[in-house]
């Protein structure tokens, strides 16, 4: 395969799109959470590039896949918040996305060594 001159080998958009998810998960672990909460934190960790259009959707969809759950809450500073929450199928998913994650991040790893 060839690449015109500046053209990235891997689009990052599309690999954070599955790695996300699992950041998600991780964060709404650490206790109750909600969307703008969420994007704060990941671009605190360094994922500058991420925006709320981003997040919130994946928020839906781990909701719809029942990793997550949410409740309408009272805000302190104004309109009710929609928090988040982890369910048991979330955790289990979490604990095997870091699985994943440490089996790949060693065979990389392996290989930008050789």
């Amino acid at each position: 395969m060839q690449y015109k001159v500046g053209e990235k080998v891997s689009n990052s958009t599309q690999m954070l799109k599955g790695l996300l998810e699992g950041c998600i998960l991780k964060i709404v672990s650490n206790g109750e959470t909600y969307g703008y909460e969420v994007c704060e934190k990941l671009i605190n960790y360094g994922f500058e590039d991420i925006s709320e259009g981003s997040v919130y959707p994946i928020l839906i969809r781990l909701e719809k896949k029942k990793l997550l759950y949410s409740v309408m809450k009272k805000s302190p500073l104004g309109p009710m918040r929609k928090y988040y929450y982890l369910t048991e199928e979330g955790r289990y998913e979490l604990n095997e996305f870091i699985n994943t994650w440490n089996i790949v991040k060693r065979n990389v790893k392996n290989v930008l060594e050789d």
